[in-house]
């Protein structure tokens, strides 16, 4: 019960699928007789190519990009300053009203 099982084809098929490690580009042509698949080209890689960005950006479009970056850091560090100035005047009212408390509960069996 506890044993894996391995499953077994009944009736297997002349068809085998190779397992491929690389990329399909990286396969190379073949002349087969008799064989109907077909292997892709391969891509022709320019070795002296330099490398460029896929973004260009323009010097306003850097400026927009800046301004924004910086609303967003202001608009979070306000988000994030108000909730620690909730969290510290919610612990404030909560000592205070413990102070209330103790005293009430200390003065009334002097009355």
């Amino acid at each position: 019960m506890i044993r894996p099982r391995v499953p077994v084809n009944p009736l297997p098929t002349a068809t085998v699928v190779p397992l491929i490690t690389t990329a399909p580009a990286s396969v190379e042509q073949h002349a087969h007789t008799g064989c109907a698949c077909q292997h892709p080209a391969p891509t022709p890689v320019a070795a002296s190519a330099p490398a460029s960005p896929s973004v260009r950006l323009t010097p306003t479009g850097l400026a927009v990009a800046v301004a924004g970056g910086a609303g967003i850091v202001l608009v979070v560090g306000a988000v994030l300053v108000s909730l620690l100035l909730a969290v510290a005047i919610t612990g404030a009212s909560v000592a205070v009203c413990a102070v209330v408390l103790r005293s009430l509960l200390n003065s009334s069996p002097r009355r």
